[in-house]
């Protein structure tokens, strides 16, 4: 039976992700800080990227390593230390991993990695969409994905594939940005934040997970992908589908402006404000169809 090691397993794309593995007939076994009995065909194992703690054997077992470990980017406002843990979680971990590669006997295959579309800046006036080739923006989210995106690159010298998916904003009926957009609209309230002009590169949890898989089963993967639907749409459009699948007409739009976004989000409101048009094409080239590339048909699953 093929094996995958997932960091981060317990987070929500990990969660689905190990799901859908067992269910196409793969061990998992994720390594958490935290040990838990096994499930089924998913174990867990011990590591601490803090202290430099991990269970060796699970790299010696594993076929292939998935790598999503990372504090939640928008769980806590943006603090100096907050920022700090956000680097670190990325960082140590990643580090971890190579070191645990290089020192452990293994038969890995390939690690799949998780990156982020913050390594892209604001969308430019007459700009075509952020390609993989683009060089990532200098603020706090470009340089942290810099950073993380350099801090696995060792695995390549290692003579082990390596495949860097920089996700978008995942929308899930279990957490991340659809539940927040969600809340008002419980009453009855479709907010448009700041202008509403500013482009969203989303990707449904389904597409996501699939493109993990993808990376895995397709060899001639390598290198960094943008793990994004083809359809991004502006905050104005995504609200407004949503508030009409959830409540029909009975909802009020409601602007939320900048100013008031700055003053609840702190540093952080930069990247709700920001508008980022990423492409999906070279995915695409290598073979991969999604089930959800547009709005309408990613809303019209999550919201059934």
């Amino acid at each position: 039976m093929t094996t995958v090691c997932i960091t981060g397993g317990t987070g929500l794309i990990g969660q689905k992700l190990s799901q859908m593995l067992v269910s196409k007939g793969y061990r998992v076994i994720i390594l958490s800080r935290n040990s838990k009995a096994a499930n089924g065909a998913i174990s867990y194992a011990a590591w601490n990227p803090d202290t430099g703690a991990i269970d060796n054997s699970v790299i010696t077992a594993s076929d292939y390593i998935i790598h999503l470990a990372g504090a939640g980017v928008a769980e806590k406002r943006w603090t100096k230390k907050r920022k700090q843990e956000i680097v670190n979680s990325r960082v140590l971990s990643s580090a971890l991993l190579v070191k645990a590669l290089k020192e452990t006997t293994n038969h890995v295959k390939a690690v799949i990695s998780s990156s982020a579309i913050g390594w892209y800046g604001p969308d430019a006036a007459t700009a075509k969409p952020f390609v993989e080739t683009d060089a990532p923006f200098d603020d706090f989210l470009g340089t942290t994905c810099l950073q993380w995106e350099q801090s696995i690159e060792p695995v390549s010298a290692l003579g082990i594939r390596l495949v860097k998916l920089r996700t978008g904003i995942v929308l899930s009926n279990e957490g991340g940005a659809l539940k927040e957009f969600k809340k008002p609209l419980k009453f009855g309230l479709a907010t448009i934040l700041g202008s509403g002009k500013q482009m969203i590169s989303w990707i449904h949890i389904d597409d996501i997970c699939r493109m993990y898989m993808h990376a895995i089963e397709n060899e001639i993967m390598n290198g960094v992908y943008n793990g994004v639907a083809p359809k991004p749409v502006s905050n104005k459009e995504l609200t407004l589908a949503l508030a009409k699948k959830m409540r029909g007409n009975g909802f009020i739009t409601v602007p939320v402006p900048a100013f008031a976004l700055k003053i609840a989000l702190g540093e952080m409101s930069i990247e709700v404000l920001k508008s980022t048009t990423v492409s999906a094409s070279k995915i695409q080239n290598t073979g991969f169809q999604f089930l959800y590339p547009s709005l309408d048909a990613a809303l019209n699953e999550l919201i059934a």
